[in-house]
């Protein structure tokens, strides 16, 4: 199963098109964006559920909250968001919650990897992290609901998509968006890397000492 994969399956043209124009940005940088977003949040999930008291969380926040019936309706869900209503929604769409819990105080530096990555200026790539973070933990709670993830493979399923994404061509955009997060010194985030050596690397690195 390839997280990634359906990820961005879910950003359809429609959906491109809605959040461009809440931004301010054309179609394929916010789709450069999103990816980034997307691959940032699969990279902090698999290292937090690398421990068991993470992998437990992450269980008991998506039985409590992400089932994935956001996913029946994501434009809906997105509109919602940007007109400031996801309050009422409950957990399920608190995006800044889940960035909160999956990278901590790094946000910032996240944001600005992505932008330098895909040519957004860094409140743009703000704005659209805490719409696309329920994605991501919505289709974790579909995975888990309807594909028999369970917690004792979860682990597993979200390293292997962050790998998967990172030879799938998006080794450039992943190596800089998770270099710069999870830590590393500058010398090795510039360095071309091949496979998941990277990726094994940074996620043992200064995020997992918080």
């Amino acid at each position: 199963m390839d997280l990634m994969q359906i990820l961005q399956g879910q950003l359809s043209d429609d959906l491109l098109g809605q959040l461009s124009g809440q931004i301010g940005a054309d179609k394929e940088q916010t789709a450069t964006a999103a990816n980034g977003i997307f691959a940032t949040l699969l990279g902090g999930l698999a290292n937090n559920v690398s421990s068991e008291g993470g992998l437990s969380a992450l269980g008991d926040a998506l039985d409590r909250d992400h089932d994935g019936s956001i996913l029946d309706d994501v434009m809906g869900m997105v509109g919602g968001m940007m007109q400031g209503s996801d309050n009422a929604a409950g957990s399920a769409l608190n995006g800044t919650g889940i960035l909160g819990h999956i990278l901590g105080d790094r946000q910032d530096t996240a944001a600005q990897q992505i932008s330098q990555s895909s040519g957004l200026d860094m409140s743009q790539v703000m704005k659209l992290m805490p719409i696309l973070a329920p994605i991501v933990m919505g289709v974790l709670g579909r995975a888990k609901n309807q594909g028999g993830l369970d917690l004792g493979n979860l682990a597993g399923v979200l390293m292997g998509s962050a790998q998967n994404a990172q030879s799938g061509g998006f080794g450039d955009l992943i190596g800089s968006v998770l270099g710069g997060v999870l830590g590393g010194d500058q010398q090795q985030q510039n360095q071309p890397s091949a496979g998941g050596g990277l990726l094994g690397n940074i996620l043992g690195g200064i995020f997992g000492k918080r």
